[in-house]
């Protein structure tokens, strides 16, 4: 059943086509992930489908018995509300019963003997089990406690952007649509909810539509892919990954088609220029089809971000962090954190939202001076920041600066890898900034654009050390898997602070984990070896756990020793038994050890492998924890 029909939708604003004659449709059992350069038209493909922005020509059908939700970049929401009541903005009775049970409760605990009071909180419940309320709220309490929400009495307008953005996915969440719309739901949200979330929308049944940068997300979540190529539509089942290989096909179909167009085209251009006269039929229409062939146009291979800006010598000094502390009120961000950066360091820095991973960026850059503790930086460290908050930096720029006025205030000319100078409008070309938009005010800008374009200033500043803060935000995928390859061969140290999962694993090569109270624990490897090196560890816990549980209940239940009551001699076999259970105890724990190293060791992305070995370990642990149990049964009867 479809539930979204564009029909010849068409969509030009002046400077950009951004449809051309698009037509597309939503099915009940769709999970789309949208993807194009920024500025091709995805957001507000979204929002005309949502009814937020007129379409030129064409058609939008929705099926009316469908409820679509549509969730934006930056969502509206009333700042005068709570967290709760914001969730339950649109739930009518449910909310009002919920709210009224939690006011009388609250009455009843200073009033308990209260009868007309009980009598009211009876009735409420009655109408609660009636209309489900009492799951309403359960539901909206684990949404948001998920997405890292746990104020829920919090005034919206107290609360920052990302906790604003959280509070709308939690509602668009539970209001449970026919289909959602959502532009970069996972924008502001730590790892940890990404996955949550992830794994969320695996279990909806609604038809989805969604814009996103994460990779893996996309590649988990949707079972097609719609791209938008300038102001053409293009669609592949499957997903991400399906999406790459049959991309590429198609590209070299398309390349391979145009170099034949252009051999035939050769030959009978030259067929031309020796003059032939229409004095035939056959002759004439040859002829004609020469012009036909000259005149054929061909859409070029989708423009790719060039980035080939020369860097700067580095030397042996870079960044020293000695004992730096630094507190808000009573919260410790960061506790006396010592490293010395080196200039091949490739670091990704993770953690919760508000751990603190911004203010040691802005730490480290100088922005903000820490409680305690000192930063030296070399005298050759040219740093290029690329602040998660950018944007707003733009925004702050007269709206009538011309593109590229902002970027030659950088420089008129920049010199690129190979050693040659270039301008600045073409610096601009090369981030799929087309002449036009170049004289255009940044105000006609996307948010993705504006993105690249400050990405584009940093790099032309030919930095050694890149601190990147949440690039992955409103950047799309093509630019940054041409970022990735970047600093693959970025001959300098980069800070990364992300929490894309797919950009680490690309990217970088150690792990900082910013834990509770300040730590900074290292972990070698990338996102994906971090994560197998935690599953080690809670498993480790868990085994030593349940073995303290084991042995405490085991002392608890023995009953104790009397005249009458007398304690087993140990038997000949159980002896042996107890003798060789110390050898197999070792070498069941040799063999758990060997499983964790070599999954340590598995390559980024071979998630099967990962499984299978921790399957394994989970084998050996129970074997262990097993031939423990017995042994410790056997030494007791032999003491």
């Amino acid at each position: 059943m479809s539930i979204i029909t564009l029909q010849s939708v068409k969509k030009d604003f002046g400077i950009k086509e951004i449809l051309k004659d698009a037509s597309f449709s939503l099915d009940a059992s769709d999970k789309v992930g949208l993807i194009g350069t920024n500025g091709s038209g995805k957001s507000t493909l979204l929002k005309m489908i949502a009814g937020l922005e007129p379409i030129d020509s064409g058609q939008i059908l929705a099926n009316s018995a469908a409820k679509i939700i549509y969730l934006p970049q930056q969502p509206d929401l009333d700042e005068n509300l709570t967290v709760l009541e914001q969730v339950f903005a649109d739930s009518g009775e449910q909310m009002a019963l919920v709210r009224e049970y939690e006011e009388i409760s609250d009455k009843l605990a200073h009033h308990s003997e209260d009868s007309q009071l009980m009598s009211r909180l009876s009735t409420v419940m009655q109408r609660m089990d009636a209309t489900g309320a009492w799951e309403l709220e359960t539901n909206a309490k684990i949404i948001l406690t998920k997405l890292g929400i746990s104020d829920f009495e919090a005034r919206i307008g107290n609360l920052s952007g990302g906790y604003r953005k959280r509070i709308a996915l939690a509602t668009a969440l539970l209001s449970e649509p026919d289909a959602l719309l959502m532009d970069e739901p996972t924008n502001h949200l730590d790892a940890l909810s990404v996955e949550w979330l992830q794994s969320y929308l695996n279990r909806y049944r609604g038809a989805l539509l969604l814009i996103t940068h994460d990779r893996y997300f996309l590649d988990r979540v949707t079972n097609r892919i719609v791209e938008i190529d300038r102001g053409d539509i293009y669609s592949y089942s499957g997903n991400y990954s399906y999406y790459l290989e049959k991309k590429a096909l198609a590209e070299e179909s398309a390349v391979s088609s145009q170099r034949k167009h252009q051999g035939v085209l050769r030959r009978e251009l030259e067929w031309l220029k020796k003059g032939p006269k229409a004095r035939s039929t056959k002759q004439k229409a040859r002829i004609d089809r020469a012009h036909a062939l000259r005149d054929t146009e061909f859409k070029q291979v989708l423009g790719k971000v060039d980035i080939s800006t020369v860097g700067r010598r580095i030397g042996k000094k870079v960044i020293e962090l000695k004992e730096v502390s630094k507190a808000y009120n009573e919260r410790t961000l960061i506790k006396d954190f010592t490293y010395e950066f080196s200039p091949e360091d490739h670091i990704g820095i993770i953690g919760s939202n508000g751990a603190g991973k911004s203010t040691l960026m802005d730490i480290i850059t100088g922005r903000v001076k820490p409680d305690s503790g000192s930063v030296e930086i070399g005298t050759t460290i040219h740093i290029g920041y690329f602040d998660q908050h950018s944007e707003e930096l733009l925004a702050a720029l007269n709206d009538s600066q011309r593109v590229i006025d902002y970027i030659k205030e950088e420089g008129e000319f920049v010199k690129i890898s190979d050693g040659t100078q270039i301008s600045a409008s073409q610096m601009l070309e090369r981030f799929l900034f087309p002449g036009n938009q170049q004289y255009a005010p940044i105000s006609k800008l996307s948010g993705g654009e504006k993105r690249r374009l400050f990405l584009l200033r940093v790099l032309m500043g030919a930095p050694n050390v890149l601190i990147l803060d949440e690039p992955t935000n409103d950047l799309d995928v093509q630019t940054l898997a041409v970022l990735e390859e970047y600093l693959e061969d970025f001959t300098g140290s980069v800070i990364v602070v992300s929490h894309d999962r797919y950009f680490l694993d690309r990217t970088v090569d150690t792990i900082f984990a910013l834990e509770e109270g300040g730590n900074l624990r290292q972990y070698p490897g990338n996102y994906s070896v971090y994560l197998d090196y935690k599953k080690s560890e809670e498993a480790a816990q868990k085994s030593n756990n349940d073995k303290q549980r084991n042995l405490e209940a085991k002392v608890t239940s023995e009953p104790k020793e009397n005249a009458n009551n007398k304690k087993r001699k140990i038997s000949t076999w159980e002896k042996r038994e107890y003798e060789q259970l110390e050898g197999k105890i070792a070498q069941l724990e040799g063999e758990k050890v060997k499983v964790e190293k070599a999954m340590g060791n598995v390559s980024p992305g071979n998630y099967s492998q990962v499984e299978k070995l921790y399957q394994q370990v989970e084998q050996l642990k129970q074997a262990i924890d097993k031939a423990t149990e017995r042994w410790m049964e056997l030494a007791e009867m032999d003491s």
